[in-house]
């Protein structure tokens, strides 16, 4: 087995509850094995029971401290907005279009027509969505792909403790979530694919600037 980012080989096992992950001790990537990995009707039927409205005070919180955070300092360089992995309720989106941004949103299985096909943005935000990846590499690759230069790439996902400390961690108890990064595997990233790494913030917030 080798890491799904780095391709390092030597990496340590984790098993709980049956299940088996994999830590890269280069990149410090986690990610689940993939016989463990549930499949497209399970995923979805896990996100159908997520209350990610506008009716969620905390859901709706949670994205405008992201969007203080992360995007406002940022606001007079960004115009258009592409949403990856918008979910059922765009939450993010309608708060970024109230606050005058065009956004596009994409994801596979609410909104599956891939309105970025031939586009590039000022501004990528990927929430709550890197974890669920079975190619985070390759959709890395594609997202960068639809920047313009200078243009942002936004992720929020909760950092991984480390290995000694991931059998007791709540995020991984989500069966949908299947990879996990840390600050390290961000930087990695940023030197994989040339990125400025803008931020690290609060162990959630990840700005990459193309």
């Amino acid at each position: 087995m080798k890491c799904k980012l780095c391709s390092y080989q030597n990496l340590q096992e984790i098993r709980h509850n049956g299940e088996l992950y994999y830590f890269c001790p280069l990149c410090e990537f986690i990610f689940l094995k993939e016989e463990f990995i549930p499949g497209p009707h399970k995923e979805r039927a896990r996100y159908e029971e997520h209350d990610n409205t506008h009716q969620n005070e905390g859901y709706v919180h949670m994205f405008e401290k992201f969007i203080t955070a992360v995007i406002e300092p940022r606001a007079s360089e960004i115009d258009s907005v592409l949403e990856f992995g918008c979910g059922p309720g765009p939450v993010l989106a309608d708060l970024l279009e109230e606050k005058g941004f065009t956004v596009d949103k994409y994801d596979p299985y609410f909104f599956p027509c891939k309105v970025f096909t031939g586009k590039k943005y000022d501004l990528i935000t990927v929430t709550e969505v890197y974890e669920h990846l079975r190619d985070p590499l390759g959709i890395t690759e594609m997202l960068i792909s639809h920047l313009k230069p200078g243009a942002y790439l936004a992720l929020m996902t909760s950092f991984h403790p480390g290995p000694d400390k991931f059998k007791d961690w709540w995020y991984k108890w989500d069966p949908t979530h299947i990879c996990f990064y840390s600050a390290r595997t961000f930087a990695w990233l940023a030197a994989r694919f040339d990125l400025e790494l803008v931020l690290l913030k609060k162990r959630k917030y990840c700005l990459f600037k193309k």
